[in-house]
């Protein structure tokens, strides 16, 4: 959002170093710009790379356990095998060609330098460009050493020789962002070069001084630093400790806050990852404080740059830099309230998870599934909080089981069932807690194909259920035994289990489980040959889902619904849902969703005799299952239907020619793979690349252009695709540039017209 300033010589050093090491290491004090450099490089290179510069943010993670997990998140990865992350990690990145930076390692110095040395040495193309304070200190890492920003040469005898440093440049342009206006003048250039050299060109020091132009005057402004900053006037610069200059100025940046915008700072300190306004009312009000003065004060704060104003898909969120964030911290430890804050945070977050939970099955799914993704580092500290004393273990296991929709959703399977692992090794009475944290996590191996442990979690969350008279529990226990069921091809006993989980979620009136239930008997039935009985039951399932609202349920209903009415003759009506199951499953990212919907297309396919097509859809279901690591088929039925499919097939077209099609698939991104699957079938047998370039946009910016013809506006648009508005506004800026254009008329006649021949199957499924 603002210019990128200076950094010739370090930027070409950076690129240099790349061809000569894998490892490039940024080093520098707080507030010395590594983090703003490494992005502007990883730019400068993106095209050097095939396979993309990818950035991961590690301020936020405290956990070195979950370093791998955190990467496989940046990169798009969802693991949904019980492999360790690291593993998965480098199995991905293994053939990759990209550059990843990792920022922020300075808390985690030795597990980001084992990591790294993991990854390099598994991957010749890979490359690391990292930020730390400090060196990784390992082998092939090149080291440069981010210096302040350059001042003017005063000697220098050319007249406008004041105006080429960096920091005097910096200094300009940061206040005239907040002073319209302002310029470096030749009345006023001794004084604001003064400022910065008393700043010692520290980027984030002068950020902060130039914000006070809203209220001083330079010669104000530098008669505050003499008076606050002793260390910058005594004793040579040289020596001087730059983390001792921040601080200095950001002492004074706190003293310039009054009393109820500091009390406030120390207290938002205690979050991670940023805030939102509920969170601050909830947390940071009493004891001073009152709840109606929260919102001035966070916009004072924000008037003073101590929080940073951010728009997310789920509203306005405010965030501290890091360096301001320690300090706040530090004042919270000295003011003695720190244990009070943190169980506030720990209540506030417990109390997020459990209306999630609540609201799981209803209109608002995707938002609470956007909210806790935004939210997941905070999630994370309130957990780590519980799970630090015994006594507080039961609420930590409440309030993971709570979470089961993100843990699923939001690609945080491993870390789900650890948490949930720590809390049922804690909270070992028998009770309905311990009945439905079972249950939960013996879901969550399910996903992973963990039999084993599925099924002892399923056997103790029935023990208990029965011992407590439990209905709720049984149901569930009954849903997941009937999955294991399936999976080790006892059909039949699997339907039993269906049927009795179906009987006991009606009797609690619960829906969410009832569709569970409707939806595996759906599926079940179908793969057995009952069909008429399949349809029944996904037909009520999705009904069931439309009167609640849901979307995320009924997605997957109409996924297994589509295997009956296609079985039955009713191709079409099959087709359709398939291919409306998979653009939602494709719009919240869950490729385990669109690997099924997939699969499906391939059967129909391969039955209406389009058999080029058919293994197109096949390679991309296998690699989908090799490159997002998602646990491959496992029931028995189903698998024998795909291998049917792919004999049949593969005899139709000859090997050369099948293995040329599932090459094909294979080799699609993941968007073009999506929307070859949504094709129209008269072009069934058209190339990949072909078939999915209708247009000069992307994916993503035909979506936006569709939905601009609908009239939405970027508000709009970014609450419907769960981003943020201004990512949305970048994206018709982008159409319109492409496009030619100048209004979102003319994108809105354009997108109608390429509609028209597509029958409006959709955003992504048209020519």
């Amino acid at each position: 959002m603002t210019s990128f300033v200076g950094r010739r010589l370090e930027v070409t050093e950076a690129k240099r170093m790349f061809s000569t090491a894998p490892v490039v290491t940024l080093t520098g004090v707080g507030g010395v710009g590594k983090t703003r450099l490494a992005i502007h490089v990883a730019a400068e290179l993106q095209r050097a790379f095939r396979d993309g510069v990818w950035v991961v943010e590690l301020a936020t993670l405290e956990d070195p356990k979950l370093l791998a997990q955190t990467l496989l998140s940046a990169l798009h990865v969802q693991n949904r095998s019980s492999l360790p992350p690291v593993e998965v990690l480098v199995d991905h990145v293994r053939d990759l060609q990209m550059l990843v930076v990792l920022d922020n390692c300075e808390h985690l110095l030795e597990e980001c330098a084992v990591l790294a040395t993991t990854l390099v040495r598994s991957a010749p193309g890979l490359r690391i460009l990292a930020t730390s304070r400090e060196a990784l200190g390992i082998a092939g890492e090149r080291v440069l050493a981010v210096p302040t920003l350059s001042l003017p040469d005063s000697e220098d005898p050319q007249s406008q020789a004041w105006t080429r440093g960096e920091a005097v440049q910096l200094f300009a342009e940061r206040a005239a962002a907040v002073l319209p206006g302002f310029e470096v003048t030749e009345h006023n250039r001794t004084m604001v070069e003064g400022i910065c050299r008393r700043l010692d060109g520290l980027p984030l020091a002068i950020e902060l001084a130039a914000v006070r132009l809203r209220a001083l005057s330079p010669e104000q402004l530098m008669a505050r630093l003499e008076n606050r900053f002793q260390l910058l006037t005594t004793g040579p610069r040289a020596t001087l400790p730059r983390q001792r200059t921040l601080r200095a100025l950001v002492d004074w940046s706190h003293g310039l806050c009054t009393e109820p915008e500091q009390l406030l700072w120390a207290r938002a300190s205690v979050f991670t990852g940023g805030l939102d306004l509920e969170a601050a009312e909830a947390v940071c009000s009493g004891d001073g404080i009152a709840r109606e003065q929260i919102l001035d004060l966070v916009t004072g704060l924000v008037d003073k740059s101590v929080l940073v104003r951010e728009e997310s898909p789920t509203g306005m969120r405010y965030r501290m830099l890091e360096t301001i964030r320690e300090y706040g911290r530090e004042q919270l430890l000295a003011s003695g309230q720190e244990a009070t804050l943190r169980r506030r945070h720990r209540d506030h977050y417990r109390d997020l998870a459990a209306q999630a939970r609540a609201e799981a099955f209803g209109p608002d799914q995707l938002e609470w599934f956007a909210r806790l993704r935004i939210e997941h580092a905070n999630l994370r500290q309130a957990l780590d909080y519980c799970f630090a004393a015994p006594e507080e273990a039961e609420t930590g296991l409440s309030m993971a089981t709570d979470l089961v929709q993100h843990w699923k959703t939001g690609d945080y399977l491993r870390e789900g069932r650890d948490r949930l692992d720590q809390g049922l090794a804690a909270v070992t009475e028998p009770s309905e807690l311990r009945g439905r944290a079972l249950v939960v996590n013996a879901w969550l191996a399910n996903t992973q194909a963990d039999l084993v442990t599925a099924e002892s979690m399923v056997l103790q969350a029935r023990e208990v259920g029965e011992r407590l008279g439990l209905e709720a529990v049984l149901a569930y226990a009954a849903l997941y035994c009937g999955t294991i069921a399936m999976y080790r091809g006892d059909g039949e006993s699997a339907v039993a289990h269906y049927e009795e989980a179906v009987a006991r979620h009606r009797t609690t009136g619960e829906p969410m489980g009832l569709t569970r239930a409707l939806v595996r008997l759906c599926l079940a039935r179908a793969l057995l040959g009952d069909i008429s009985a399949a349809v029944a039951a996904g037909e009520e399932c999705v009904a069931i889902c439309e009167a609640h609202g849901d979307r995320w349920v009924r997605a997957y209903a109409m996924t297994v619904l589509g295997v009956p009415l296609w079985l039955q003759g009713d191709a079409e009506r099959a087709t359709a849902l398939e291919r409306e199951s998979l653009r939602f499953q494709h719009s919240i990212d869950d490729v385990l969703g669109s690997r099924f919907n997939i699969a499906v297309l391939a059967w129909i396919a391969a039955d209406q005799g389009r058999h080029r097509r058919a293994a197109t859809l096949l390679g991309i279901v296998r690699s989908l299952e090799r490159t997002v690591h998602i646990v491959p088929f496992k029931y028995r039925q189903f698998l024998r239907r795909h291998e049917e499919c792919e004999s049949c097939v593969r005899e139709a077209l000859g090997k050369p020619a099948f293995e040329a099609a599932v090459k094909r698939g294979a080799g699609l991104s993941y968007d073009e793979k999506i929307f070859f699957a949504l094709g129209e079938s008269d072009h069934a047998n058209e190339p990949p690349g072909e078939e999915a370039s209708w247009s000069p946009l992307t994916r993503r910016e035909a979506e936006i252009a569709r939905l601009v013809a609908q009239g939405m506006s970027n508000k709009e648009i970014a609450a419907a695709l769960v981003i943020a508005q201004r990512t949305a506004e970048g994206h018709v800026e982008h159409i319109l540039n492409k496009l030619g254009f100048n209004s979102r008329t003319q994108i809105a006649l354009w997108a109608k017209e390429r509609d028209t021949p597509a029958r409006n199957e959709g955003p992504t499924g048209r020519r």
